[in-house]
């Protein structure tokens, strides 16, 4: 398999899963006004599903380091297969909540605020089970997005002032899909292997990167049939999803844009699980988050969600960025 043995390729890879991150939202909203969110939702988890082990197959089968995807398979222990499944079941049921947030709040308000929580949390979740990194630095960093998830909601405030008909419900799911979110990302960088320095040997018995984002995966399609089928039965905004709309509704357009939207998240995902491997987990996970800056950015400037806002917003969500900024030069510095 493919190593990523340099910080600064694994910060670029950071970079990306934080860009990945931040624009794979805009796949639903291209979708939305033909295509119930979730519908939309089978055909991300599918394209969640391929990408990984398209992965698997190509770069965690080559190079002279850890094992072949298939190798690796067959020797992992129950134990470490259940826990990048359950990751991938956690996160579902999270992203999920996060996606009904952004159908009802938008990308500004329910990025900054879902996952700038879970961005608080992951890090310290996956910090506690592989402490790796400088903890005051680590901690910094945390706490000037934390200052930046609490401009957001005073910018969100503002606007709701002005009249704007959103519902408070968009940011009880974004918390609720925050706190969810940020448990995921441990049980998956607890399934993986530490990579001997020397030998480029991985541990018996756990998993690969590219292996647990394969469980991963699987865990969160297979979850799609519990979670997002009580989402079409009891829809937290709407009349009910018809199953058969899937099929009747869905056009080759449509259902590509979807699996685009999982291959794109994915991407990020898998990236940042590679990245870890030299970043360490709790910076890798914390970088990458820095998606809810590049979501923001996009409900912003690109969406306009923030249109019409009342005077004193703009310097709200331009405080929002800068820490949002400051943070995330933190969490790199904390590694150096």
């Amino acid at each position: 398999m493919i190593i990523v043995e340099s910080y600064p390729m694994a910060v670029v890879m950071c970079v990306i899963t934080m860009l990945c991150w931040g624009s794979w939202a805009n796949t639903q909203k291209l979708a939305s006004k033909e295509w119930r969110f979730q519908l939309f939702y089978w055909d991300y988890a599918i394209g969640v599903l391929l990408l990984s082990l398209v992965l698997a197959l190509t770069m965690g089968s080559t190079g002279e380091g850890g094992r072949s995807f298939w190798p690796d398979l067959q020797q992992a222990d129950a134990k470490w297969l259940g826990s990048a499944f359950l990751g991938g079941v956690i996160f579902n049921l999270s992203n999920i909540l996060l996606v009904a947030a952004i159908d009802i709040a938008g990308l500004a308000v329910a990025f900054p605020v879902g996952v700038g929580l879970a961005l608080v949390l992951g890090v310290i979740t996956t910090y506690m089970k592989r402490p790796e990194g400088n903890v005051p630095m680590l901690a910094l960093g945390v706490a000037a997005v934390m200052v930046a998830i609490i401009l957001d909601a005073l910018a969100y405030k503002k606007l709701m002032s002005q009249g704007k008909k959103t519902p408070v419900k968009g940011i009880v799911l974004s918390v609720v899909a925050g706190v969810l979110m940020g448990w995921f990302y441990s049980f998956v960088a607890d399934a993986m292997g530490k990579i001997d320095p020397a030998t480029q040997a991985l541990e018996a018995g756990k998993l690969s990167p590219y292996t647990a984002v394969v469980l991963f995966s699987a865990g969160l399609l297979l979850s799609n049939f519990i979670w997002n089928s009580i989402m079409m039965v009891k829809p937290f905004s709407g009349e009910p999803v018809p199953f058969g709309d899937y099929f009747t509704r869905g056009n080759v357009r449509l259902h590509a844009v979807g699996i685009l939207g999982g291959v794109i998240w994915n991407l990020g995902m898998s990236f940042s699980i590679i990245a870890s491997t030299a970043a360490g987990p709790a910076l890798s996970y914390g970088l990458g988050q820095g998606a809810t800056l590049v979501g923001a950015l996009w409900g912003v400037f690109i969406w306009k969600e923030f249109k019409g806002a009342p005077r004193g917003t703009n310097p709200l969500l331009a405080a929002m960025f800068v820490f949002y900024l400051v943070g995330l030069g933190v969490l790199i510095a904390s590694k150096l």
